[in-house]
């Protein structure tokens, strides 16, 4: 296989190279093969070889259909195979993943009309993964046990015995399972209180196996945002230790929708705390010979640890439209993680007296050691509000407390912005009123290129808006009544957005009682594997599918998707994390709510036309829109220019 696609030549420029190869494709090759030539994606090509030349960041805002991921795996692939080094392309999600490697997908189409084999491999997140001790234990459970044994039966054989593998063999990801909704594979999936390194299953695990296949990639390596920043993360831990990073070295990275960077910093940057964690850490120390004194500081701090979590459980209240429970600081909660903080420094003395010793296993001792480290260095910003944001949530393993540093900048600019190495952030909305400052400076970004590109498309002739004004006598049945007319309208082929958990539920309970649309097929977000439900959506034109993450990676081109309802504008929750932004603005909602809220509603605008023949209605439900002018300025401005805006209800939107 010849290295570039292209004659080299050493003497001149590679990347100038690359460009004049990039206008053969867009003006000669991929339209003799049928398809469409856009100015936008040109324009776009273009504008990324600068960036690839100098090794800079580069925002690339382009419209809906520009066919900007064409565009910047030309340059990645290309890009690789000169520094002999992989590209990293980091996605939003899952779904982005899927719809990127997809046999039908980007990528496939690419290699097969550019006659190119493309070397890319998946590297999901380790939570998209069975954990293979949590599955052990999930098939003794007396309720679903049954279900959990009947997956296990169906590993691999080589999970159960010591064969020798002779290839790379796929398995345990969560696209494998896509009938099981989302609190039944948390049962079973890997978290981040599993203990990889002591578990002697390890060698056989689906996501090791995955990783050490990744790692050997020529081209392309895709995974979500949340893996890459936890290879950012981790990356100097897991050196110390002896481990190799998340990630091999790479060549440039591309951040698709990469306007949701910021939150996948946050989430890498978090400690978790957990009481049943700790115990099962702990305990195992009372497995080996130990002095009674080391005994009683254990069994003391594991006292200390189930009332300090039961008190912080206790002291947190719930927050609409958020997970996150927020944590009300009171004296006797101070006093509760002082008394457990010095239980652990008395552990800690006694450790290094017991190492002293020799009498207990020196990896298990490393393993406890990290754990108390990692839990009185979270426990010390906890009491630090100033710097950090702190937050309760329930995982399986029971309450959990989340400390988090308020800034991720300086992380970011140290290692991610720093390395000398082009990095491109592809989305159809980065900017805000025009500028990139609202995204870049919450990254940390202080150097960069940008431009902004339109969508190809005639959206005048394509897309309706439908903004009904709402009495908000009783808002909730005014929507219902509408949403259920609309759906009658387009025999469902719907979309619905709802900004939380708690907004779509009540749909949910609602909606089963309009009888007139009984016939009509609803899927849930949660209930099933994500991709598996698109596809459902995709191939059943009377279903419609309600989600809460899905306003942006969402790509259902043709009649399946003709109605995009927006149940509520997406301002960001009242939850811990934007609490503590709105604190630290001038102006809270000009500076973190508006931004965040039209950056959103416009990437759920954008579900709608993905492709020149796609025709179909935007609704957006808010009685706000109709009393605050310049909030309806806001929102009327994201729309393409030339949408009619519908305000009271005709016999037909479409």
């Amino acid at each position: 296989m010849e290295r570039y696609p292209f004659a080299y030549d050493p003497s001149q420029p590679f990347i100038s190279q690359v460009s004049d190869w990039v206008a053969d494709v867009f003006y000669e090759i991929l339209p003799e093969a049928g398809f469409e030539v856009r100015d936008e994606q040109i324009y776009m090509a273009f504008q990324l070889e600068r960036a690839f030349a100098e090794k800079q960041t580069i925002f690339a805002e382009a419209g809906v259909g520009t066919g900007k991921t064409l565009a910047y795996l030309l340059y990645a692939v290309c890009y690789a195979r000169y520094t002999r080094k992989p590209a990293i392309i980091a996605c939003a999600n899952e779904s982005l993943i899927e719809q990127l490697v997809k046999p039908e997908g980007d990528i496939a189409k690419l290699a097969r009309h550019l006659n190119l084999t493309i070397d890319a491999r998946l590297g999901k997140s380790p939570d998209q993964y069975v954990c293979l001790r949590k599955l052990d234990e999930a098939r003794y459970q007396p309720e679903e046990g049954e279900a959990y044994q009947q997956i296990y039966l169906e590993l691999p054989s080589f999970v159960h015995t010591h064969e020798a593998l002779q290839s790379f063999y796929p398995y345990g990801d969560r696209s494998t399972y896509p009938e099981l909704d989302d609190e039944q594979w948390a049962k079973m999936n890997w978290d981040t209180f599993q203990d990889c390194f002591s578990c002697d299953k390890q060698h056989r695990c689906g996501q090791t196996l995955s990783r050490n296949h990744y790692r050997q990639s020529a081209d392309l390596i895709i995974c979500s945002h949340d893996f890459y920043m936890e290879h950012v993360w981790t990356y100097e831990t897991r050196k110390r230790g002896g481990q190799l990073p998340l990630l091999p070295t790479h060549s440039s990275v591309i951040f698709d929708e990469g306007h949701l960077l910021e939150p996948a910093a946050q989430k890498a940057l978090t400690y978790k705390l957990n009481h049943a964690v700790f115990e099962e850490i702990i305990t195992r120390l009372l497995k080996g010979e130990i002095r009674e004194s080391l005994a009683v500081a254990i069994e003391e701090a594991i006292a200390q640890s189930e009332e300090l979590f039961s008190r912080l459980d206790e002291e947190s209240k719930a927050v609409v439209g958020s997970n996150r429970k927020e944590i009300h600081f009171h004296p006797e909660l101070l006093q509760s993680i002082h008394r457990f903080t010095s239980l652990v420094d008395w552990i800690e003395e006694e450790l290094a007296l017991e190492s002293g010793l020799y009498t207990l296993d020196e990896f298990q001792l490393r393993i406890v050691g990290e754990h108390l480290e990692m839990m009185q260095l979270a426990l010390r910003l906890f009491q630090d509000p100033e710097h950090v944001i702190s937050w309760m949530t329930e995982e399986v393993t029971g309450p959990t407390l989340i400390v988090m540093p308020k800034l991720v900048q300086e992380v970011l600019r140290e290692r991610v912005f720093s390395q000398n190495m082009p990095i491109i952030f592809s989305s159809a909305t980065l900017s805000v009123d025009g500028a990139f400052q609202f995204v870049a400076g919450s990254l940390g970004i202080e150097k960069y290129l940008s431009f902004s590109v339109p969508s190809p498309y005639e959206y005048e002739e394509q897309m309706k808006a439908f903004v009904p004004k709402l009495s908000g006598n009783d808002l909730f049945t005014e929507q219902m009544n509408s949403t259920v007319k609309q759906l009658q309208q387009t025999q469902g082929r719907a979309l619905l957005l709802f900004s939380s958990v708690e907004e779509m539920k009540q749909f949910k309970q609602a909606i089963g009682s309009y009888s007139q649309i009984a016939h009509l097929h609803f899927l849930y977000e949660g209930d099933q594997e994500i991709s598996h439900l698109i596809s459902c959506f995709q191939n059943d034109e009377a279903s419609s599918l309600c989600a809460v993450s899905l306003w942006e990676g969402l790509d259902v081109p043709g009649p399946s998707l003709s109605n995009v309802i927006i149940w509520s504008l997406p301002f960001p929750p009242n939850d811990p994390v934007f609490t503590a932004k709105r604190k630290a603005a001038a102006s809270a909602r000009e500076e973190v709510d508006m931004p965040y809220m039209l950056l959103r509603l416009r990437q759920g605008i954008g579900r709608l036309i993905r492709t020149r023949e796609d025709q179909g209605i935007v609704t957006i439900y808010s009685a706000e829109l109709h009393r605050d002018e310049k909030l309806r300025k806001h929102v009327k401005a994201i729309f393409p220019v030339g949408v009619e805006w519908i305000e009271e209800p005709v016999d037909s939107l479409i």
